[in-house]
């Protein structure tokens, strides 16, 4: 079996010419450098290693998160590298392997950059300053600096970094390091892991698809007709523990087949409330009011105002759609637990992991590989535990491939949102009150053999998340904001921009109509009511590359010359982790251009400017490609993507029940980054994604005359909001 990043870890405390800087552990038993031996049963009191300098010359550089396509793994390096004074190519990154990297939490909420590079950087500089005391004024050599030598350095806090003035390679676009092996086909994905004596497993899951609570969950089984598969050629094991089933067989399609023709009893399912229209179950489900702000009276304001607006907005289930079903392989062998997993969490999972199997965590590695990606939570922590219970009921290791159903039927959905809103203007058109109140559904989806086991209780549990940019961006002089936190009704997790995203799309499409309403330019009524200075910097250069003319106006439901409605619209966020006081994501801004076919209720977005201020930009390419990402995602969430349900659960199972944007869809993209070097760098990650759909529901007014209030904007929905406004 090929040698795991564990291996590499143990070497590293027992070799000679080597340079480490390494976070304080405990003092435990561990090898004497130099010494041979393997260093089992040492691994948990280990120091966590930052850096690591090779007299041969290789530096290697760890760090716990990792790179979901986003090219952290270039931009790291690149950080490492402009400390250490050499080129970025000279750094290897190793990323996210539970038992070479620190645990630096879950890759979540455009952090790695922000939060958990910082340790890195001053790892690295605290090694360079190492060499050059040791090379005493001479010529920095890592062979004869090293030769000999073992040294661990402990992390310091007070380690001088190098000046943003003298940076060379930090703030220089740099080509992804993950793009050629990608392009060739060189790269081994999880999905193509192969190990000696590795069999093949596939699952068999209850018929409550896509639901993870209640007390059916992991009691609904029957029983199992093991002979229906009895001429199944190369079958291994049928192995159930509660609602788990799983067939393991020597070859992967005899697994396939086995899992198809198994057959499998079940009791009924109690019905899901209709989510398809998700307004009234999110009403109906039972909140717990969170108050996040409160200023004013803001009923004595409304009733004085103006101007008041009173709307809800609605945000859809949604999917995180990788293109890849889920893939795990473990192998179980003398007590000790390997997984290779594509999982966006490693050190979560192993804790996950411990709990499915009993085992402790320092008998049990997870080995971070590539994957189809997922920007939140998709089914790859699922599936290897999947792979886990397979692999100990054999004794051999076992891959397990989801299929396209099991993945779409069962990874936790971005959650349904409910956004209640009302707020007020005066005369003049000055803000004077807001009350908003944000309802989303949610808890952590547990993984789910977790559950399906009975190992963890399927309780109705909800995650205080959709408070997210809750806080409205402009200045109002009443204000009151809460949060309903709601349990799940559906499977739900975190999806690229959790709620900020749909917290977003209320309050962008609100301060619209407000303007509209107090007969002001949109963009100049934000920048009116926006106290934030880098927010106004943006909007006004974004309005200047896109060519905003104020006061111009789109068709209004009055079709131009060759049938169509246009119209423009804008949008700005900052995505704000609530969690962490002064935590927060980049600035951005989205201006659009649409056409629409009222006859046919087609929305084409013709052209599209964004804005990001990011701060410092480790890569600016990289900050550039990060956008796009987030460009194309949003489109085809607002335009197209919403799951469908039916009585048991989730229904959509294929692609043709869930249509992502395509290709041909996509408007040209110019990107405006605002040049900030000088200040800290902020998470690039999701912040892009906030303005996409207020600016194209503004858009959308611009050329109907209609507020679209409920996304995705769907062709019927928008050719039934403009037959309705002709027939008026």
């Amino acid at each position: 079996m090929s040698q795991t990043p564990r291996a590499l870890r143990e070497a590293l405390f027992r070799e000679t010419g080597v340079l480490l800087v390494t976070r304080p552990a405990a003092a435990a038993p561990r090898p004497s450098p130099g010494q041979p031996g393997a260093a089992s049963g040492f691994v948990s009191d280990l120091p966590d290693i930052f850096v690591a300098l090779r007299a041969s010359g290789e530096i290697l550089a760890f760090n716990g998160h990792v790179d979901l396509g986003t090219g952290i793994r270039t931009s790291l390096a690149q950080i490492v590298a402009e400390e250490l004074e050499v080129e970025p190519e000279a750094v290897k990154m190793v990323l996210g392997h539970t038992e070479a990297t620190p645990n630096q939490g879950p890759t979540i909420a455009s952090a790695s950059i922000q939060i958990s590079a910082l340790p890195l950087r001053r790892a690295a500089a605290q090694a360079r300053a190492w060499l050059v005391d040791k090379a005493a004024g001479g010529p920095i050599d890592l062979a004869a600096l090293l030769a000999g030598e073992h040294v661990e350095l402990p992390l310091a806090d007070d380690v001088k970094t190098r000046p943003v003035d003298q940076y060379r390679v930090v703030g220089r676009s740099a080509p992804r390091v993950d793009i050629p092996a990608k392009a060739t086909g060189e790269l081994t994905f999880v999905h193509d892991m192969r190990v000696p004596g590795m069999l093949h497993g596939r699952v068999v899951r209850p018929p409550y698809a896509g639901r993870d609570c209640g007390d059916f969950v992991g009691t609904s089984l029957i029983g199992v007709d093991e002979t229906s598969i009895a001429d199944v050629p190369g079958v291994v094991r049928i192995h159930v523990e509660g609602d788990f089933i799983g067939v393991v067989a020597e070859r992967e399609e005899q697994a396939i087949e086995a899992a198809r023709r198994l057959k499998v009893r079940w009791k009924p399912v109690p019905p899901l409330p209709d989510l398809n229209a998700p307004e009234a179950a999110l009403r109906a489900a039972p909140g717990k009011r969170r108050q996040l702000a409160q200023t004013g009276v803001t009923a004595t304001a409304l009733d004085a105002a103006a101007h008041r607006i009173e709307r809800s907005y609605v945000w859809p289930y949604q999917m995180h759609g990788s293109i890849g079903p889920s893939c795990a392989l473990a192998d179980w062998t003398d007590g000790r637990l390997t997984i290779w997993s594509g999982t966006q969490n490693p050190h979560v999972l192993r804790i996950d992991m411990a709990r499915l199997t009993g085992l402790d965590e320092g008998n049990i590695e997870i080995v971070r590989m590539e994957a189809a990606g997922c920007y939140g939570r998709n089914c790859a922590d699922d599936v290897c535990a999947d792979a886990v219970l397979l692999a100990r009921a054999v004794g051999r290791p076992v891959r397990v491939q989801l299929s396209r159903e099991q993945e779409h039927l069962w990874e936790p959905k971005g959650a349904a949102q409910l956004m209640d809103v009302r707020g007020s203007a005066d005369a003049d058109g000055a803000l004077t009150a807001y009350e908003f109140v944000s309802r989303y559904p949610s808890n952590d989806a547990p993984v789910l053999a977790l559950l399906l086991t009975g190992r963890v209780p399927a309780d109705p549990r909800m995650l205080e998340m959709g408070d997210r940019t809750a806080m409205p961006a402009y200045a109002f002089e009443s204000l009151d904001v809460a949060c309903d936190d709601t349990p799940a009704i559906a499977r739900a997790a975190w999806l690229r921009g959790v709620s900020a995203l749909p917290n977003t799309f209320a309050h962008e499409s609100f301060i619209d109509e407000m303007a509209d309403r107090c007969g002001a330019d949109p963009l100049a009524f934000r920048l009116r009511h926006l106290p934030d200075i880098r927010a106004r910097e943006l909007l006004e250069a974004l309005a200047r590359a896109a060519g905003w003319r104020e006061g111009a106006r789109g068709s209004r439901g009055r079709p131009d010359a060759d049938g169509l409605l246009r119209g423009r619209g804008v949008a700005y966020a900052r995505y704000i982790h609530s969690k962490f006081p002064g935590f927060g994501a980049a600035w951005a801004a989205w201006i659009v251009d649409v056409e629409v076919h009222p006859d046919t209720g087609d929305v084409r977005v013709t052209r599209l400017h964004v804005g990001q201020d990011t701060g410092m930009m480790v890569n600016p390419d990289g900050v550039r490609h990060q956008i796009h990402g987030n460009v194309v995602q949003s489109l085809s969430r607002v335009l197209r993507e919403q799951v469908r349900f039916d009585a048991s659960g989730v229904a959509s199972r294929e692609w043709g029940s869930y249509p992502i944007a395509t290709f041909p869809e996509l408007p040209p993209i110019h990107v405006l980054l605002m040049p900030r070097q000088e200040e800290s760098p902020l998470g690039a990650g999701e912040s892009a994604s906030l303005p996409g759909a207020p600016a194209i529901a503004n858009a959308l007014f611009d050329a109907t005359g209609v507020r679209f209030t409920q996304a995705p904007f769907v062709p019927e929905a928008v050719r039934s909001a403009c037959a309705s406004l002709l027939a008026v």
